[in-house]
């Protein structure tokens, strides 16, 4: 396996590692991934492998799909949650239960 290959690799494991870890709803799991997940990101993008090699422009146009369902995910969860904190405020909560385990 090449070196840009092993890079969208790590990419790949870290968005999945991210979707089990938002469906876990637990913290520090969800910013363990989020970090791997910007660390793999950043160097694909610093490596630039992938700007001269067509077979992992293709590979990465397909992983880009896994990633944005990833994003959406992710925005998703953070409007639910905006959305439960809201109503607990418009109920007069004094005090919002965490929305996430520790």
């Amino acid at each position: 396996m090449t070196q840009g290959a092993a890079m969208i690799d790590d990419m790949a494991v870290a968005a999945d590692a991210l979707r089990r870890a938002l469906d876990s709803q637990d913290v520090a799991a969800i910013e363990s991934a989020a970090i791997r997940l910007d660390h793999a990101t950043r160097t694909a993008r610093a490596q630039g492998a992938w700007r001269a090699d067509p077979a992992l422009r293709d590979a990465l146009r397909s992983l880009s799909a896994v990633l944005d369902s990833t994003r959406v995910r992710t925005r998703i969860l953070s409007d639910q949650a905006a959305q439960r904190l809201s109503l607990l405020a418009a109920h007069g909560a004094a005090t919002a239960p965490l929305t996430y385990g520790r």
